[in-house]
């Protein structure tokens, strides 16, 4: 995914909410069986239980898994398939095993997709599913995206879109519905990290990993790791920050991020803003 969006929209009224969710719902069933693609995040997971709720055992969530898809993502996609009775799986994809891909273009995103979406589409066709769908939802349209290209190329559906629901409402039904990713942090791969034109590497996405899960670990709920070569810059939410500079947790963020591998470790005084990789980048809407 290449991460960059707008602030997520104030959530219209309930009126408005329920008639979209009703929408959605409708939709869901004329679909009459369909494939989740499934990431764990908020916008897939409300999707899936939406879909579970309409369709039962005929809205299956597949959960694609590569080295650029991080461990505790892994981890809440499993869990929320549990604790909601989701009928959910795990397949591998080779997106690594393409040129275009480890190339890291500002196009990366588009083979990424078409890599799972190609493979979704044939285990659709395999098991007799009417539908492939992902979880894009109205904040995304006129974004840079071009994962979004490939699918339509492919024939995917983004429900969510169609139905006009935006970031805010996605949140407030899950909410509502008792979803605990309503109020989950954006998420992206691992591979949005690393710099465009720089390759993408299993090592490289596994040092990103380790960085972030040291954050994580000292609490901290909105963070990056961005990996330019040996130098790790990171980016927290800007309420998150002023804890970043206590002398004890700077002190254990470059003692272990140093430990990993990086020589240097920066904290960008910007903060966490999706994205900022595109900064300097001139991307048109896809």
């Amino acid at each position: 995914m290449t991460e960059r969006a707008a602030p997520d929209q104030p959530a219209t009224d309930t009126q408005q909410l329920l008639e979209k969710e009703a929408c959605l719902r409708r939709a869901l069933a004329g679909f009459g069986s369909v494939i989740i693609a499934f990431s764990g995040g908020t916008d897939s997971a409300y999707l899936a239980w939406v879909a579970t709720d309409v369709l039962s055992d005929k809205a299956q969530c597949i959960t694609a898994d590569s080295p650029s898809y991080p461990s505790r993502h892994r981890e809440l996609a499993r869990r929320l398939a549990r604790d909601f009775s989701l009928h959910h799986e795990f397949i591998v994809t080779r997106e690594m095993e393409r040129p275009e891909y480890r190339a890291n273009e500002p196009d990366r995103c588009f083979y990424c997709k078409q890599e799972l979406f190609t493979t979704l589409r044939a285990l659709a066709r395999e098991r007799g599913f009417a539908v492939v769908a992902d979880g894009a939802n109205a904040d995304d349209r006129g974004d840079y995206r071009p994962g979004r290209a490939a699918a339509r190329e492919l024939g995917v559906r983004s429900p969510l879109d169609d139905a006009g629901l935006n970031k805010a409402e996605i949140r407030e039904l899950s909410r509502r519905a008792g979803l605990p990713t309503w109020d989950e942090p954006a998420s992206a791969c691992l591979s949005s990290r690393i710099p465009y034109h720089s390759s993408v590497t299993p090592e490289k996405l596994a040092m990103i990993e380790r960085a972030e899960d040291v954050l994580v670990g000292l609490g901290f709920r909105v963070c990056r790791v961005r990996h330019h070569d040996d130098v790790a810059r990171v980016e927290l939410g800007p309420d998150e920050l002023p804890r970043a500079l206590d002398p004890a947790v700077r002190e254990a963020i470059v003692r272990q991020l140093k430990a990993i591998g990086y020589r240097y470790v920066t904290l960008d005084l910007q903060g966490y803003r999706m994205g900022s990789l595109n900064e300097g980048v001139r991307l048109q809407p896809i």
